[in-house]
């Protein structure tokens, strides 16, 4: 198991990758992403995400979309990883391993503060993978969200 970063080249890949996700995560309809829009927002001229693909014998089948966070408890960034998938056929076999592995060492090595993602609450097999590692459960927080019609909302004021 290998993981590089991802190339422009891997834009219809990744794609592949995020609607395969889309489909585990029961959330299809939610992806609108284009090749054009992965083109831009990582490979761009400023990207501000990242990308990181696990190859088995050469083959991908796995990635990890991530991005630069900021503590201010710690005074220091960190990364927030957006997205984790591994195709089915490949797990159990140390990709999403890997993938976390790749970016535990970038956090090491950039002397970040931490590594952190969510997880949806029927994701057993991602939480026991999550356990396994030493991840913590932040269960006294609760993600919010604003989008749509209610960030358009706030933003008129």
């Amino acid at each position: 198991m290998t993981v590089r970063p991802a190339l422009a080249a891997d834009a219809g890949l990744i794609l592949a990758f995020i609607r395969d996700l889309g489909e585990y995560e029961r959330l299809s309809h939610e992806v609108e992403i284009t090749e054009t829009d992965i083109h831009r927002d990582l490979f761009g001229e400023a990207p501000r995400a990242f990308c990181d693909i696990a190859d088995a014998d050469g083959e991908p089948v796995g990635f990890a979309v991530w991005f630069y966070n900021y503590s201010t408890f710690r005074g220091r960034h960190g990364i927030w990883l957006e997205d984790l998938f591994v195709r089915p056929a490949a797990r159990g076999k140390g990709a999403g391993r890997a993938l976390l592995r790749r970016l535990a060492q970038r956090c090491v090595d950039e002397g970040l503060g931490r590594l952190e993602w969510a997880v949806l609450d029927w994701n057993a097999p991602a939480i026991a993978v999550y356990n396994r590692i030493g991840a913590t459960s932040m269960d006294e927080w609760t993600v919010r969200r604003l989008t749509g019609d209610a960030l358009e909302e706030l933003a008129r004021g």
